[in-house]
């Protein structure tokens, strides 16, 4: 089926609205695209997070007459200059197939896959792990994904006991788990992200080693390790209660954190904490650091 697609630019705080109009106007589907090139963390499970230049695409068919829609949109949004909405015909393909071949299997360190669930395992004798992308936090794509996932690949974490603050889809809980760590315990705010890290722990055959919690019913304890990839300021608001999760000599590893903003999150931690050199990626952090004996 041939389609065509109207594509307006507008700033984060239209492109939802306009979005929902574009629905009752009768488009076929919806998506958001960064209009500039602007840095954007991954979401988390059912979150939108918008640039602040958002491009919106609405997709129509072929055959529909496209001026009542751009003319009901000037009207509702006279801010919008008619010379700036972009029409294009798109030529007839498989979008599902389209969609899924930009996704490929990823290598993370020296033996660690990200396969998704079409294609085939490239190495049967590596750590692989199914994992399809869609709306759960974490897929590998995002370098502070990428980082946690090559720090996990290069530690020994046979018999370990971990616990993943802001667990997401539950991906480096799973990637622990495949390498070998005892127990993981995820720890995330949104309870869907619960739900996506149950599933793909159920995928990939280590959901019995996996526990799951909102922070309001997390448990007490002491783990070997400590992960958070989540953003800078939570992480220092919450430095006491992820210190409190790793015990003595125990690891810590944080990422989530923008170059010029490491320097503050290491202050937070530092006396309780002895840290390796920052790793990076273009411009983001991995933290790493042994707890100090009290």
């Amino acid at each position: 089926m041939a389609w065509q697609q109207i594509k307006i630019n507008v700033g984060a705080d239209h492109a939802e609205a306009l979005a929902d109009f574009f629905t009752e106007l009768n488009a076929q589907a919806v998506t958001f695209v960064d209009a500039k090139d602007t840095p954007m963390y991954e979401p988390k499970p059912g979150e939108i997070l918008l640039w602040p230049d958002t491009q919106v695409i609405a997709l129509y068919d072929a055959q529909e007459d496209l001026k009542p829609v751009i003319s009901a949109i000037l009207k509702q949004y006279r801010f919008i200059d008619a010379n700036e909405i972009a029409v294009d015909q798109l030529e007839d393909k498989n979008w599902e197939r389209e969609w899924m071949k930009d996704f490929h299997p990823m290598k993370f360190g020296k033996r660690l896959w990200i396969c998704p669930s079409w294609h085939d395992i490239p190495d049967i004798n590596a750590v692989n792990i199914k994992l399809d992308p869609g709306l759960a936090f974490g897929t590998g794509t995002h370098p502070t994904t990428r980082l946690c996932l090559q720090w996990l690949d290069s530690v020994d974490l046979v018999d370990k006991v971990l616990v993943d603050f802001g667990c997401g889809s539950g991906i480096l809980a799973i990637a622990a788990l495949k390498l070998g760590a005892k127990e993981v315990i995820g720890i995330d705010i949104d309870p869907q992200a619960l739900i996506a890290s149950k599933d793909n722990a159920q995928r990939n055959g280590v959901e019995d080693r996996l526990s799951l919690y909102l922070p309001q019913n997390q448990p007490n304890l002491e783990a070997d390790i400590v992960i958070a990839n989540i953003l800078s300021a939570p992480l220092k608001e919450l430095s006491d209660t992820i210190s409190n999760y790793c015990k003595n000599a125990g690891m810590l590893v944080m990422s989530g954190i923008l170059q010029e903003q490491y320097e503050s999150v290491v202050q937070v931690y530092e006396n309780q904490f002895i840290f390796d050199p920052a790793t990076l990626e273009g411009e983001w952090v991995r933290l790493s650091a042994l707890k100090k004996k009290q």
